[in-house]
């Protein structure tokens, strides 16, 4: 496998090499590199690919700037600059990854990797803050509470499947949406595993498995009995009787978490950041946290839990701990 500084050897030997080629080739490898970005990349990217070189264009477009490959290193700074205090700037960096994109599809230096557009970015982080704005929690007891208040009609046996696989699984909405009936796996004491064919940071299928509990499974299997649905077919999926039986889309997943907890704040997401609360109020460990939400890396499940962190820090525990007993300062065991 070749290294970052091989990759960028050969990077520069093939731009070497297009800058001399007739148009005929050149547009040949520009159109072989676009077929095989549509196979390599999720439809959902390539929609945010489109969409986001759309919106540069017609920024480019208002303020007299090329979209055309090779764009100015300082129109894309200014582009930065212009989106400073508008959009976070972990949504800068998506669209500065499609203008990148955008120039290696044509075989066109990057401006992205401009120092100039590196510090633009680096100016707005400074000036408007770094801070990601996080999705409400729902704790699993706000979960189990809007359980409690559904009924046994048709569709309130499909939200209680829907909210038990949320709120147990820890899964996001496309991985939710996702399962079907085969993928539900009893083990014997009544709890499932659900297998999650592919993820957001599974794009290759190696698979992963998430929990189901013993009442969870119970929910999940009478939807599937009520539904009459098959092995193939989705376990979530509309709940009329003859409605067609497709995944449903993972924006419903949010809106009938809305509507079955009462709250407008929540998204499909929010079971996921309030298991990983919960986990850290009950003491489990950051790697059991990991194995749980299939993470591969900490710091996410760590941002999603530093609230209840700070409040089992350290200094929390020994503020409780002086404020229980309270005792004269010490220093080396003798009274100062």
């Amino acid at each position: 496998m070749l290294d970052r500084a091989d990759c960028e050897s050969y990077r520069l030997n093939t731009l070497s090499e297009l800058a001399s080629a007739d148009e005929d080739t050149r547009a040949a490898l520009i159109a072989e590199y676009q077929r095989r970005t549509e196979e390599a990349y999720a439809p959902t990217t390539r929609r945010n690919y489109t969409q986001i070189l759309a919106m540069f264009r017609a920024w480019c477009c208002e303020y007299g700037h090329s979209a055309e490959p090779p764009v100015s290193p300082l129109t894309v700074a200014a582009y930065v600059d212009y989106l400073g205090g508008k959009v976070r700037p972990t949504t800068i960096g998506l669209r500065l990854w499609a203008i990148n994109e955008m120039h290696r599809a044509s075989f066109s230096p990057s401006p992205c990797k401009s120092r100039l557009v590196n510090l633009a970015l680096k100016a707005v982080k400074r000036t408007y803050g770094a801070h990601i704005r996080q999705a409400a929690p729902l704790s699993k007891l706000e979960i189990l509470a809007a359980i409690e208040n559904l009924g046994n009609t048709r569709i309130e046996v499909r939200d209680k499947a829907l909210l038990w696989i949320a709120s147990d699984s820890w899964c996001r909405s496309s991985e939710i949406t996702s399962f079907r009936v085969r993928d539900l796996e009893t083990q014997s004491d009544g709890s499932s595993l659900l297998f999650v064919a592919r993820s957001k940071t599974d794009q290759y299928g190696e698979g992963a498995y998430a929990y189901l509990s013993r009442p969870g499974t119970d929910a999940v299997l009478a939807w599937v009995k009520l539904a009459a649905l098959g092995l193939d077919e989705p376990i979530l999926t509309k709940s009329q009787r003859r409605g067609k039986r497709t995944p449903l889309d993972p924006a419903t997943v949010s809106r009938v978490i809305k509507r079955r907890t009462g709250r407008s704040d929540v998204s499909a997401h929010s079971t996921r950041i309030g298991g990983v609360q919960d986990a850290f109020r009950i003491g489990c460990d950051l790697s059991s946290i990991m194995v749980a939400g299939r993470w591969t890396s900490p710091e996410m499940p760590a941002r999603y839990g530093r609230r209840i962190l700070a409040s089992q820090s350290a200094a929390a525990q020994v503020c409780d701990a002086m404020l229980e007993k309270p005792q004269r300062a010490t220093f080396n065991g003798a009274p100062e």
